[in-house]
């Protein structure tokens, strides 16, 4: 598995390590959850079709944005587009590369699961003393392991 590179974080200091073992679980159960919310698409088809729903449209961007491999975006793109989920049209100024766009029934199916997986979400927060806390830090996570992507992806371009 590749480590991400990651900055020193500013702010407070890392928690003790029980507290980050127990956030390290709790992200851990809640991907699982999610997953198991969005029963028609694998993590890996959701990430993709995430991906070309956010306009991630070249197929040879994909790997690297996601941090997967060039035969796992491939393997993923053929399942989905199979499936009838996503489209591949060649691009005219360059006859190597494929544009992807999610069809109508990919962006329904997409939709559908993405409203499963935030509806586990706000039902789960909902269940801590401050919901609006934990969405906003996760979204900060999130933010977090963009940035450390972009790192990555820009560090594997140089070398």
């Amino acid at each position: 598995m590749t480590e991400l590179p990651l900055r020193r974080a500013q702010g407070p200091a890392i928690p003790h390590a029980p507290a980050l073992t127990e956030a390290v679980l709790a992200v851990s159960r809640l991907s699982r959850i999610i997953e198991r919310a969005s029963d028609e698409l694998s993590p890996a088809d959701y990430r993709v079709m995430s991906a070309i729903a956010g306009g991630e449209a070249r197929a040879s961007r994909l790997a690297a944005r996601l941090l997967l491999g060039k035969p796992t975006i491939s393997s993923t793109v053929d399942s989905l587009s199979k499936r009838g989920l996503v489209v591949k049209s060649a691009v005219e100024s360059d006859n190597r590369a494929i544009e992807l766009s999610l069809s109508h029934e990919g962006a329904e199916l997409f939709t559908r699961m993405e409203n499963r997986m935030l509806r586990q979400l706000e039902l789960l927060a909902a269940r801590t003393p401050n919901p609006e806390q934990v969405v906003e830090s996760l979204g900060w996570l999130g933010a977090a392991i963009e940035e450390s992507m972009v790192a990555h992806a820009r560090e594997g371009a140089a070398e």
